[in-house]
């Protein structure tokens, strides 16, 4: 296959160009001219070499913020000239490798955990010890996991409320973990707030959030009723307290479906806000009317004495959704705001001049197993925070839909034009402190493949890991990062770019099997930056300033991570990976 030169650029290569018109035979002389092909490149002084002599190597050339890998033959950068052996035969191109200096040294902190007996999902699964994305204490012989989250911020402290499933909590009673970094949390034992136990409407226990008032905080929540007799299925609740870490409900106190919904089921997930200056409190529920999802407002006062109903605000007009859980609404610039994860699918927001719309039609944020994501901000970021989901079983290799997971926080940024993306948040990423010897001696790494997978052993699948690099790609073909699951590479999970479907995606079965999707739009020969993190089997890859998507990768540790490619050329320059020390 011919190379093509879409490998320039300014990231990667520094070219060296030998032209031969005629050269090859009976040594004839050859021209030699040397090109800096990124901008501010030094011009070389051309020279004359005869076929079958040697090139003389022109002077090491600087770079500032890279280091200078040597000259190669090829544009994928994979055969390295030698100017002290290689002679010159043919016109041909030689190249100069770059990688970024990342002032940093290869170390081994040497505590890494042996997965060499743990050989089992299961097994793997149960020996992580998980801090960034927070899982509850063993309840017993229970793992208990994350449910929708509710968080709030004050002082310097998260507060990460969540629905907690399994272990000590009844019925989705709700919980607390707090957090200054979201690298390490503390976990309040006891629930914040329980699900009634001798039934009513709140025999069940939904989705709130919690908002300060006059130095009281309240915590609106969903009463779900386990009972078929129940006129409502759901009902808008809520809790006092002069603290963050316990709330007594408040008797009698409810707001049940209005008429005009003409349904009785879906009426949940309350966020409230509060404005000082008029004294009252805005809160927005999700429900459903005429079977089209919608989000619905209210506004109350202070004393929680008036309720007012002020109609819809959204109605949902892409994807058959019948509810848009979760929602929540933000200022980010001049914008506003509106989340949601929509049921079975992805994280979606809508934009709008003001806080309760017109909103424009949404757009997807992220993936389907980051779920239930809501905001909190701390006056100078605002964050998701939302749970990874996971599978019912940690061996099967055909889907990841279990409720709840492990707790996931990624920091919400913003473009010119408005559109939002995620990026790791700064305290989890700077964590990743040891970098780590790759598999392969290059921190480039080329692959070319056709209707097959063609794979490149490069990193190691550390308990905990990050992983950067850059990559630039010709083709329409799908590439990415393939983990072994079981030693078959027709098994292989993939984080995977697709560039003819506009697509990041996982999968398994080596691209068989689609686990979770999020819209991306790239162009060949065009270079992007990548960021991965990776907590025991939970994952997050970033595509640098454009999108992330969270993905569930059971069985891997211990095991090599490939590059991958199919019908594509690939080349992935500035490769590092990194541990905790």
């Amino acid at each position: 296959m011919k190379r093509k030169n879409y490998f320039y650029s300014a990231a990667l290569a520094l070219s060296l160009t030998i032209f031969a018109g005629g050269c090859g035979k009976g040594g004839e002389p050859c021209e030699v001219s040397f090109d800096g092909n990124y901008d501010a490149a030094a011009t070389y002084t051309s020279q004359t070499v005869n076929s079958g002599k040697k090139a003389s190597e022109p002077e090491t050339p600087v770079r500032e913020g890279y280091i200078f890998l040597g000259w190669y033959k090829d544009a994928g950068l994979t055969q390295e000239w030698n100017f002290s052996k290689d002679k010159v035969s043919a016109a041909m191109t030689l190249y100069a490798g770059w990688d970024v200096d990342t002032k940093d040294e290869i170390t081994d902190p040497g505590n890494d955990k042996d997965f060499s007996k743990l050989r089992t999902p299961g097994s793997q699964e149960s020996a992580y010890e998980y801090r960034s994305f927070f899982l509850p204490d063993i309840d017993g012989t229970s793992q208990p996991y994350v449910g929708d989250t509710m968080p709030y911020y004050e002082n310097g402290v998260y507060y990460i409320y969540y629905l907690k499933e399994a272990g000590d909590s009844y019925n989705h009673s709700i919980y607390l973990a707090t957090t200054t970094d979201f690298v390490t949390y503390s976990e309040q034992d006891g629930p914040v707030l329980e699900a009634a136990r001798d039934g009513g409407q709140d025999g069940w226990i939904g989705t709130g959030s919690v908002v300060k008032v006059n130095g009281e905080y309240y915590f609106f929540y969903t009463g779900h009723s386990g009972s078929s007799a129940a006129e409502f299925k759901e009902k808008i609740m809520v809790a006092k307290s002069s603290n963050l870490t316990s709330f007594q409900k408040v008797a009698g106190w409810e707001i049940a479906p209005p008429a005009e919904l003409n349904q009785k089921n879906d009426f949940r997930d309350p966020q409230a806000y509060y404005d000082a200056a008029t004294g009252q409190i805005s809160l927005t529920v999700t429900a459903s009317k005429d079977n089209v999802a919608r989000i619905l407002k209210y506004t109350l006062s202070a004393d929680l004495q008036d309720i007012r109903y002020d109609g819809i605000i959204f109605s949902n007009s892409v994807g058959n959704f019948w509810n848009l859980e979760c929602s929540d609404t933000f200022q980010l610039g001049d914008k506003w705001y509106l989340t949601y994860s929509a049921q079975d699918d992805t994280l979606w927001y809508a934009s709008a001049d003001e806080r309760y719309g017109p909103y424009s039609e949404a757009k997807r944020l992220e993936g389907k197993l980051f779920y239930a994501a809501k905001h909190v901000e701390d006056g100078k970021n605002v964050y998701m925070v939302g749970w990874a989901r996971r599978s019912e079983s940690a061996s099967s290799t055909q889907d990841v839909s279990g409720w709840a997971g492990n707790l996931a926080v990624q920091k919400v940024c913003r473009r010119e034009n408005g559109d939002l993306y995620l990026a790791p948040t700064d305290a989890v990423k700077d964590q990743f402190n040891a970098r780590r010897k790759l598999l392969t001696d290059s921190t480039h790494v080329f692959v070319e493949s056709g209707s097959l997978y063609s794979y490149e052993e490069v990193f190691t699948c550390y308990e905990s890991f990050l992983i950067t690099g850059k990559f630039r790609y010709s083709g329409q073909g799908s590439f990415g990062l393939a983990f072994d699951y079981n030693g078959r590479n027709d098994k292989y999970k993939t984080i995977s770019i697709c560039p003819a479907e506009n697509m990041l995606q996982h999968t398994f079965n080596e691209g068989g099997t689609l686990i979770a999707e999020m819209e991306l739009a790239l162009e060949a020969e065009k270079e992007y930056s990548f960021t991965y993190i990776q907590e025991g089997s939970v994952g997050i890859f970033y595509i640098d300033g454009m999108a992330a998507l969270t993905v569930r990768l059971y069985g891997v540790s211990g095991k090599p991570i490939r590059l991958f490619a199919e019908n594509n050329s690939v080349l992935f320059s500035s490769l590092r990976q990194y541990t905790i020390k």
